[in-house]
């Protein structure tokens, strides 16, 4: 029986994640080949995994990467999900979703794909903990177009805005570059559903609005009033939901006298450039 070094068992270790007694039980079981010696501890690592598949995986952290910002770019956000709070603070699991992200950016994937998840499915086989690549979205900035973007804690939220100005040489000042990363902070905070009104699903208002007026048919202190007061009631009640989950109208995160949309125009005012908030996309664990 060929030899089993410590050195060989300490270098099994590493590679694999498995425990030392595996490896070395591995090395022998395989005459001291250390790549068969590995295979055999992955494929034991990956029916771990296998068996942990219906776990749920609520954990995790969100990851950003911005290419070639400025006057155009690309920014891809990714989360990655674990089962628990601890691999989500691994150093090799935070690596992972860097790597994603970066790859992402290189090849132009807009969503998860065979090749990113094997990348996922080869850490679950080491850590022996359920992992998953929840989801991978893209947005890109055009000429005029800026991206910044912005992590919350310890990765549980990240965002990222596109924020347009009519005049290019805008996108270099640094109050604008500071308003746009307060946008971030802002969405991080309020988790808009949507930027504006046009941007609602009219069917998901329609239900909200047919919630309204039940809860309005039990108020007794509605019991009798005239058919059009209560439709006014109804519609400031609307508008009072929309105003809370549409971007530019909610109060804006530094100055909540101000909504989004004024402190958007008060900005490119003092910048002499007309500001416009494109497109965002929020992400927050588990949601």
């Amino acid at each position: 029986m060929a030899e089993i070094s410590a050195a060989d068992v300490k270098r099994l270790r590493e590679k694999t994640g498995a425990g030392m007694m595996e490896c070395k039980n591995a090395l022998v079981s395989t005459g001291g080949d250390f790549n068969q010696a590995e295979k055999l501890l992955k494929e034991k690592g990956l029916a771990a995994v296998e068996k942990r598949a219906d776990r749920a995986t609520n954990e995790g952290k969100i990851f950003v990467k911005v290419k070639d910002n400025g006057a155009q770019g690309t920014a891809v956000l990714v989360e990655l999900a674990s089962e628990t709070d601890f691999v989500a603070r691994n150093p090799e699991f935070i690596a992972l979703g860097g790597t994603i992200a970066d790859i992402a950016l290189e090849k132009g994937y807009t969503e998860p794909n065979g090749e990113l998840s094997s990348l996922v499915t080869d850490l679950a086989t080491k850590i022996r903990e359920n992992m998953g690549l929840k989801r991978l979205q893209v947005l890109k900035a055009g000429p005029g177009e800026y991206l910044t973007s912005y992590i919350h804690g310890d990765g549980n939220i990240g965002v990222v805005v596109c924020v347009e100005a009519d005049k290019v040489e805008t996108l270099q000042n640094e109050e604008f570059r500071s308003f746009a990363f307060s946008l971030a902070l802002h969405i991080a905070a309020f988790n808009p559903m949507a930027l504006d009104r046009s941007r609602i699903d009219q069917t998901f208002l329609a239900e909200q609005e047919n919630i309204f007026r039940k809860q309005m048919e039990g108020d007794e202190k509605l019991q009798g009033k005239p058919a059009n007061v209560i439709e006014n009631i109804l519609k400031g009640k609307v508008n009072k939901y929309l105003s809370d989950i549409c971007l530019l109208e909610q109060g804006y995160v530094k100055d909540e006298k101000f909504t989004v949309a004024q402190a958007l125009e008060d900005c490119g005012k003092r910048l002499g450039a007309k500001l416009r908030i494109k497109d965002y996309v929020y992400f927050k664990v588990g949601a």
